[in-house]
């Protein structure tokens, strides 16, 4: 039996994304992760009076999407208006070729408590799409911080990718729940240095560097990672366990605007063994959607268009930096300066 509160809650997120009579919604999953997230859709798209079906695939082994290869389900899935990823093709070819026929993707991977209290709204949507336009119109993104981070990107190359946590734009990709922005920068187009400090984030490993790590970056790929600490080894030694020269390569960048994300609520290990999660942890999206963090990614950027396509992927969600665009002042020490992106009271 699902639970009533659950199916409302997915109900409410269908209607942001327009399923209404007519619409074709397909539930995507795997084995038996989030399969009450798979029959909260089914009854709220029958609510709504949208077409739905479920496809569940066999749990995947390895890196690899369970989608590779299977061109019926591919096929099926463009046939849908939209589609609830419970499975998370982030990053796979299938994910690019599904967006590209029309269909529009949601990824769900949070709890419940994580869906309802970094719930999407219109306000969100406002402030991240006006986003979008400075980042897109930009053409250098440089960031700062006072432990020494200055790294710049030319940004000429890769479109703007935007998340609000809803999608109703025909071949529009969103995760649920969210709120920040991001692009690549030029393939040969990121120059200069990140030091990750104590208190920023290692999404990889859901935990707070204690110790500084510095990265060199040159022509879009770290060239040395410096320190002494835990910190510095962990990270080393994960990247070499690819044994890819992408792995190495500087992926996404950009800022968060959600208002509702708390610093402090990692919530990947705590959460793992959430009924709705059936063993597997959520991404941490408290993290990355901070209100004013930066997030500094390595590895893939095919989401994006990109050609890298490493299974090595590290998101490095950073406080009090300073970022601008084309000079013009976005972040200042972790702080939105912007108007138009402002909460009050933040």
């Amino acid at each position: 039996m699902v639970d009533s509160d659950l199916v409302a809650t997915f109900k409410t997120e269908l209607q942001l994304c327009g399923v209404k009579p007519g619409t074709t919604v397909a539930a995507l999953s795997e084995g038996l992760v989030r399969q009450e997230y798979a029959q909260a859709t089914l009854l709220a798209s029958r609510e709504l009076g949208a077409d739905v079906f479920h496809v569940n695939l066999p749990p995947r082994e390895g890196p690899s999407s369970a989608m590779v290869g299977n061109r019926p389900v591919v096929e099926m899935l463009k046939n849908a208006d939209l589609v609830m990823d419970f499975m998370s093709l982030l990053f796979s070819h299938e994910q690019n070729e599904i967006l590209a026929s029309g269909t529009r993707m949601l990824m769900v991977q949070e709890p419940l408590h994580v869906l309802k209290a970094l719930a999407p709204s219109k306000d969100l949507r406002r402030r991240v799409e006006f986003a979008g336009e400075l980042l897109t119109n930009a053409r250098e993104l440089r960031f700062t911080s006072p432990t020494g981070t200055d790294i710049s990107y030319k940004l000429n190359q890769y479109p703007v990718l935007t998340e609000y946590g809803y999608t109703d734009t025909p071949g529009r990709w969103d995760h649920w729940p969210s709120g920040f922005l991001l692009t690549s920068g030029d393939d040969d187009g990121v120059d200069g240095t990140v030091v990750l400090s104590p208190g920023d984030i290692s999404m990889v490993f859901a935990s707070y560097f204690t110790s500084p790590v510095t990265l060199t970056v040159k022509k879009g790929y770290v060239t040395d990672i410096a320190g002494d600490g835990l910190d510095a080894n962990l990270l080393r030694g994960y990247i070499e366990s690819f044994n890819d020269e992408r792995a190495y390569g500087v992926s996404h960048i950009g800022w968060g605007l959600n208002e509702k994300a708390t610093w402090h609520n990692l919530g990947l290990t705590r959460n793992a063994l959430s009924p709705a999660m059936n063993g597997y942890p959520e991404i941490g999206v408290n993290a990355l959607a901070f209100y004013g963090n930066v997030l500094f990614s390595l590895g893939p950027n095919t989401e994006v268009g990109g050609k890298n396509d490493t299974h090595c992927h590290i998101d490095l969600p950073m406080r009090n930096c300073s970022l601008s665009l084309d000079g013009q002042p976005i972040v200042e020490r972790g702080r939105i300066v912007v108007e138009e992106m402002k909460v009050p009271g933040f």
